[in-house]
């Protein structure tokens, strides 16, 4: 990690009272206020999906706060879920109300736990300050540390803090790019996924392909593109803007493409070492598993509505607590598809795209689950809030 400066103030970060927080349902309760029944399909007769219910009372923030895009999800150790949104993208929130903190640890039941800005303790590299201008992506890692990567004007870090906001390191530069060949620089980093000393991270808002580092000593371990090649695909030239989300400038989704496309969205692995790779603007994830030589290996594409246009399909994936179900959530249908993770084979889905009632998605853009298999999904644009889905079983 590079040398940096001291950090320039103090951390401020809120911790709430009950009193501040809207009124919800008790934790663990089975009948918890707000539920409501959303619309699923099955698609393979016989085969039964998991059900949900959205919990419309979720989260409780206090009345005062806004959330804006809200760029990335993660769940620690002890069952809480992180998200960091974007305040800069609130807009007119009122006289009486504010953006909240950019990252916010919430309970299972929608209590806010703890709020900071990573900003406040982030040093300045060059006199600039390495926090993101524009959050995307965040993982808490079974040590406790947070992890937050960016895809705004010159987010080339991905930046490590403790859980309650103290700046402990980054990867990269911002402002500093070298193109997908270089070891050390980052490109537009969109996700972070921790295995054991491994830090994966989806390398792909100006780059096209998969990093890893050594979390503990920092030093590089391997990268590759599409199909384990070698990831010299030619990078973004210029920033990122969120009209190119949508463009149509590079032909459409090739779901064959022997490179990545523009973006490079997640990065997962499940219990067994398969390791999944948004591909979004291909509309696939490419899946890889570790070689004997520690290199990854290519094992298949799973396409997710492959003619689809526009914002293209695959933002992120996630798994059932067993893991015998895969969820994959598609950006621009707005739908969230279920699939049997052994044989990725498409058994069901739910949500429609542009609506802001529950199981409606405005840019759908990550998701994560929870210990007892419940969905908590996020949106970006003007969709700008998090969902969340309670299993109420499999039928």
């Amino acid at each position: 990690m590079p040398a940096v400066k001291t950090a320039k103030t103090m951390l401020a970060f809120s911790f709430l009272a009950l009193a501040a927080c809207q009124v919800g349902a008790q934790p663990g309760s089975g009948t918890r206020a707000g539920l409501v029944d959303i619309e699923q399909t099955a698609l393979v007769s016989g085969t039964p999906i998991p059900r949900f219910k959205a919990d419309t009372a979720w989260p409780q923030l206090p009345e005062n706060w806004v959330i804006g895009q809200v760029a990335g999800l993660s769940t620690d150790r002890e069952g809480n879920i992180w998200l960091v949104h974007r305040p800069h993208s609130v807009r007119d929130p009122g006289p009486t109300r504010q953006p909240a903190p950019t990252v916010l640890r919430l309970s299972p039941d929608g209590k806010v736990l703890a709020a900071w800005d990573g900003k406040s303790t982030a040093p300045e590299i060059d006199g600039v300050n390495q926090f993101p201008a524009s959050t995307h992506g965040v993982f808490v890692d079974a040590e406790d540390n947070v992890w937050i990567g960016g895809n705004g004007k010159d987010d080339h870090v991905v930046v490590k803090y403790s859980m309650d906001g103290k700046y402990l390191g980054q990867f990269g530069t911002r402002g500093a790019t070298g193109g997908n060949l270089d070891k050390a620089k980052l490109g537009g980093p969109a996700d972070i996924y921790r295995h054991n000393d491994e830090l994966l991270i989806a390398d792909g808002y100006i780059n096209k392909r998969v990093i890893t580092f050594d979390a503990k000593s920092a030093a590089f371990r391997r990268f590759w593109g599409a199909y384990a090649s070698a990831p010299d695909a030619p990078a973004r030239q210029g920033d990122f803007d969120q009209s190119m989300a949508a463009s149509t400038a590079d032909g459409g989704a090739n779901p064959r493409s022997p490179m990545f496309g523009d973006i490079v969205h997640c990065v997962v692995k499940s219990s067994n070492g398969d390791l999944y790779v948004c591909d979004r603007r291909n509309n696939r994830i490419q899946m890889f598993r570790d070689g004997p030589d520690g290199k990854a290996v290519f094992v298949k594409d799973i396409l997710i509505a492959p003619e689809t246009g526009g914002l293209r399909t695959v933002s992120d994936v996630a798994f059932s607590p067993d893991e015998t179900y895969m969820y994959v959530t598609d950006m621009e249908n707005g739908r969230v598809w279920t699939l049997l993770r052994e044989t990725h084979q498409i058994i069901g889905h739910f949500g429609k795209a542009n609506g802001k009632g529950p199981a409606e998605f405005i840019w759908l853009h990550s998701m994560v689950t929870d210990r007892d298999g419940n969905i908590y999904t996020s949106e970006v644009n003007q969709g700008q809030r998090v969902q969340k889905f309670v299993f109420t079983g499999i039928e």
